[in-house]
């Protein structure tokens, strides 16, 4: 049997070190072996997570999504230029994230959090994950407080809370992004910060709503992310989940949020092109396996808190669109069963001028009355079934020319019903002026009105009730509520008005 003696034993031992760091340098760095698509296949880096940042010697970063045996995928957050086969990548060891701050309210973003309106340079106070656990059923608080959109239609029959998460869903060119953008101009001294992500959507499309936002003096406390249709699809992909976590950061302060995510149809399309670069089995129309789980993991963690974790909330309305009215194909039903409720835009509708096109018969809040103020409650109780009763009589009644009185009072109030649904874009009433609305539609008050008078109408009765019935007006935004004896005053002073435009 040989013997090893000391210096051999010493120049061994060495030889193992120095081949230790080596391999603890694979662990820590890789190489790409392959590159193209926004997409780098990199060699080594065994201790990669999935969702990690990375690093490439050009300065850009990628994240971390398909773990292999002895290669990692790695989605690109920029430029592949400059990046070729054996270009080294270092890791991070943080999660992708995004640098927030209060001063970003005001702002235009990108995915990334870097501002893109030519104001001046962000620091960030706080790192946030763009991909977190959703709070449990423990953190939670039931939803009980309203988000008025200031649209007659939603408040009155499909109400939503904050903490809710109401699906906006319609073909193109619906006035689906109208309804997002009016719930948001809607939240101005409601103490609601507005966080609006465009997802694939044009940079001139953009600019037109930040300029409108900033028009009716909605940016003062709105953030607007942008990953536009020329960004790649990672980037796009991430959009949604960054707009989050900058809505959780001042959640985590007790604050209320709103966040619409505009669209998720395009998000689900730049998550599919990026899943089969990376080569990961296709399913139903060519979507990945888990296109239910990218959504379903970003829309849980929109939420009420209880008030032992700070009281905040996300209140999330996520858009679809849909090809030609088809809410049953696969990307709009996995996200209807995944949200509260929607509100569905219906083409011909809007053709026939019935602006915003809400359709009262597909469209549902599954939150309901728990999130409408005792005013609105009372003001608006018969007003679905009156619609839906309508909408089937007039279906009926289109070929025969003599009704019975009985049928022709309840046309006559189904169309002053649609008429004052009516709303002009960028125009959200306040809630005493819906209640004051529909307070007299449900009692009959307005059926002798001529259609073609019935926005003048309600124009002027609304500045008569604030200069005659200021202590009504005042009960209501205060306590959110109209007593029998308020409610009372406000009919007779509708009947007056009456009296003095007749």
């Amino acid at each position: 049997m040989s013997t090893m003696n000391a210096s051999e034993i010493i120049s061994v031992l060495k030889s193992e070190i120095e081949d230790f760091d080596r391999k603890s340098g694979v662990q820590e760095t890789g190489t790409v072996v392959r590159v193209g698509d926004g997409i780098a296949t990199v060699f080594g880096m065994q201790h990669a997570m999935y969702g990690e940042l990375v690093e490439f010697e050009t300065g850009v970063r990628g994240i971390v999504q398909n773990l292999e045996t002895k290669t990692i995928g790695v989605v690109l957050l920029g430029s592949d230029y400059g990046i070729t086969e054996g270009t080294s990548v270092v890791r991070t060891g943080k999660r992708a994230g995004i640098g927030v701050t209060q001063k970003m309210i005001g702002r235009v973003v990108g995915a990334l959090g870097n501002p893109i309106d030519g104001g001046d340079p962000l620091t960030a106070e706080d790192y946030f994950p763009i991909e977190h656990e959703a709070p449990g059923v423990a953190y939670r608080k039931s939803v009980n407080v309203p988000l008025q959109t200031g649209i007659l239609s939603i408040d009155s029959m499909f109400p939503i809370g904050r903490g809710q998460r109401e699906l906006i869903i319609g073909d193109r060119q619906t006035g689906k992004t109208s309804i997002a953008v009016d719930t948001i101009i809607n939240q101005k001294g409601q103490n609601v910060i507005c966080i609006y992500v465009a997802i694939g959507q044009k940079s001139s499309t953009v600019a037109k709503i930040v300029s409108t936002l900033k028009k009716n003096d909605a940016m003062e406390y709105t953030i607007v992310m942008s990953a536009s249709a020329s960004e790649p699809a990672p980037v796009q992909y991430i959009a949604p989940y960054a707009g989050t976590a900058i809505a959780e950061y001042f959640m985590s302060q007790g604050k209320d949020v709103l966040i619409v995510y505009d669209d998720l149809s395009k998000h689900a399309v730049a998550y599919r092109a990026m899943s089969l670069l990376l080569h990961r089995p296709p399913g139903r129309e060519a979507y990945p396996g888990d296109v239910f789980y990218l959504h379903s993991r970003l829309l849980e963690r929109s939420c009420r808190l209880d008030d032992a974790h700070g009281g905040g909330s996300i209140t999330a309305l996520p858009i679809i669109e849909t090809q030609a009215g088809d809410i049953s194909a696969y990307i709009p039903t996995n996200v209807i069963s995944i949200t509260d409720g929607q509100i569905f835009l219906e083409s011909e509708l809007f053709n026939a001028g019935m602006r915003p096109a809400v359709n009262v018969g597909l469209s549902v809040s599954r939150v309901g009355g728990a999130a409408q103020t005792k005013a609105m409650k009372k003001a608006s109780g018969q007003m679905r079934v009156d619609l839906a009763q309508f909408r089937e009589m007039e279906v009926f009644t289109q070929f025969s020319s003599d009704l019975d009185p009985a049928t022709q009072a309840m046309l006559d109030h189904g169309h002053v019903l649609m008429e004052l649904l009516k709303q002009p874009l960028y125009h959200p009433l306040a809630m005493w002026k819906e209640v004051v609305i529909l307070s007299a539609a449900s009692n009959g008050l307005l059926d002798d009105v001529a259609l073609s008078d019935l926005r003048s109408f309600r124009e002027g009765l609304m500045n008569y009730v604030e200069a005659n019935g200021a202590a009504i007006v005042t009960e209501m935004k205060e306590t959110g509520k109209l007593s029998d004896e308020s409610r009372e005053k406000l009919l007779e002073l509708v009947r007056t008005y009456k009296k003095q435009v007749n």
